[in-house]
C-alpha cells in the first residue's frame, strides 16, 4: 500500500510512501538556482573546511581554508575543466579555525546544470573530529552529465549528520562553491519538457511519447528528487475523461497531474495492472490546462513510454464502428458510407468550424481548413456519436 501525501505549497512537498511497514518521507525544497541566500554557518568560528585539492582536470583548485567565513563562500573564480566519464580525485580536509567538535562534511556536483545539488550528485562524505586527515573522495563524473558551467559545492557541519542538506543553515561550519566546466557529455539543447515553462505539448489524443529521464533532465517537481518530465495537456469540451499510462517503463514511476496553480488532480505510484509502473484515469470536466508530470519513485529513472488516450462524451463505440470514412486522411474532401444526420466540425481544441447535413450530402469538405485533427460530432436522437478527421 501506497500512502502519498501532498503539501499544497509552491515550497514543499512531502510523500509517505508505507513499504514493509516503514515509513519514508522526502522534504525537499523547491530551490531557485544554486541557494546561497541564508545558507550555511552563522559563526565564523570553530569548525571549517580547511583545504580543498583536486587532481587529474586541467585548471586551478587549489583552496586553503581560515580564517571562517559566514554564508556561502563563492570560489568559482578557483575552477577545473572535467569530462564526462572521467575519472578523478578530490581531495578535502574537513578541519576547523578553533575548537574542535565532531560534525559531518560532503561534497556535489552539479552535473545536470539544473541550479540544485541532488542527492545523486553527491560525490563524497565525512563523518568525524577534527583534527582529521585529508578524506580522499574518487569520482567519476557521469557519462551523461550535460555540458556547460556548473558548480561544485563542499559542506561542513559541526554537529550534522548525513546526508547533509546543501542549502542548510546552521551555526558552526563551512560551505564553499568551486567552478566546474563539463565536456565531452550530453549536449541537452533542444530538449523539451524539463519544468513548466517549457512543457512538452500535447495537442491531440491519443498521444504516445518516449523518452529517457536519466539525461537532460532534472529534478523540478519536488515529490520525488528524481529527475521528472512535464506534459501540459488543454481539455477540449468533447472529451470526458483520460486514460495515461507508464505500463512497460524500465523504472519504477510515478505520475500526476496538476493545474496551472499545483493543484493535484490526480496521481498514482503503483498501478494493479502495471506493477511498479504508473497508471490513471482523470476527468476532465471543468478543466483547463493541466500537467501530467512523469518522475521516478526515490531517485529512479530510465526509459518510459507515456501513451495518454480520451473517453469522449456521448460516444458509442459499437455504432461508430460502422460509420466509414474514406480517405482518411485527407487533403480535401472526406466521404462517409452513410448519413449521420446533422453533424458539426470540431478543431481537436474544441472550437466549433461548421455544420453539415449528411442526409444531403455525404461528401465533408476540409479544403478551406489547415492540416492538423479534427472531430465530425452528430446527435441522432440521444446518441452522439464522433469521429476523427485528419487533413
Amino acid at each position: 500500500m501506497n500512502v502519498v501525501l501532498f503539501v499544497n505549497s509552491d515550497k514543499y512537498y512531502c510523500m509517505i510512501k508505507f513499504v514493509l511497514a516503514a515509513f519514508v518521507c522526502y522534504f525537499s525544497v523547491a530551490f531557485t538556482q544554486y541557494c546561497t541566500l541564508n545558507v550555511g554557518p552563522t559563526s565564523t568560528v570553530d569548525s571549517n573546511v580547511e583545504l580543498v585539492q583536486i587532481s587529474g582536470a586541467s585548471g586551478n583548485i587549489n583552496y586553503t581554508g581560515c580564517p571562517g567565513v559566514i554564508g556561502v563562500q563563492d570560489l568559482t573564480t578557483l575552477s577545473v575543466a572535467l569530462n564526462a566519464g572521467g575519472a578523478y580525485l578530490l581531495n578535502v580536509k574537513f578541519g576547523t579555525c578553533g575548537g574542535n567538535y565532531a560534525g559531518a562534511g560532503e561534497v556535489w556536483i552539479d552535473f545536470d546544470l539544473n541550479g540544485n545539488f541532488d542527492p545523486y550528485e553527491s560525490i563524497g562524505t565525512w563523518t568525524g573530529t577534527p583534527p582529521a586527515n585529508v578524506t580522499p573522495m574518487n569520482f567519476v563524473v557521469p557519462a551523461n552529465a550535460q555540458n556547460g558551467n556548473t558548480r561544485m559545492r563542499v559542506m561542513q557541519h559541526e554537529a550534522g549528520t548525513l546526508p547533509l542538506n546543501p542549502c542548510a543553515t546552521y551555526a558552526w561550519g563551512s560551505v564553499m562553491d568551486f567552478g566546474i566546466t563539463i565536456g565531452n557529455g550530453i549536449d541537452c539543447t533542444g530538449y523539451i519538457g524539463d519544468d513548466q515553462n517549457d512543457p512538452i505539448l500535447v495537442n491531440s489524443l491519443p498521444f504516445t511519447d518516449s523518452r529517457d529521464n536519466s539525461y537532460c533532465y532534472s529534478n523540478n517537481n519536488y515529490v520525488y528528487p528524481s529527475p521528472d518530465l512535464y506534459y501540459k495537456f488543454i481539455p477540449n469540451p468533447l472529451i470526458q475523461s483520460v486514460h495515461a499510462s507508464l505500463c512497460g517503463a524500465s523504472f519504477d514511476t510515478f505520475m500526476s497531474v496538476v493545474d496551472m496553480n499545483g493543484n493535484v488532480i490526480a496521481f498514482n505510484d503503483d498501478a494493479p495492472n502495471c506493477g511498479s509502473q504508473s497508471e490513471l484515469t482523470f476527468e476532465t470536466a471543468g478543466l483547463g490546462s493541466v500537467y501530467i508530470i512523469v518522475e521516478g519513485w526515490g531517485i529512479e529513472m530510465g526509459n518510459y513510454t507515456l501513451t495518454l488516450n480520451a473517453d469522449y462524451v456521448g460516444l458509442e463505440e459499437e455504432k461508430i464502428s460502422v460509420v466509414k470514412v474514406f480517405p482518411n486522411p485527407t487533403s480535401g474532401n472526406v466521404h462517409l458510407n452513410q448519413s449521420i444526420g446533422m453533424a458539426t466540425l470540431y478543431h481537436v481544441n474544441g472550437t466549433k468550424l461548421a455544420t453539415y447535413n449528411t442526409d444531403q450530402d455525404l461528401q465533408i469538405d476540409l479544403s478551406d481548413f489547415q492540416a492538423g485533427s479534427y472531430f465530425l460530432r452528430s446527435q441522432d436522437g440521444q446518441v452522439s456519436q464522433q469521429i476523427v478527421l485528419v487533413k
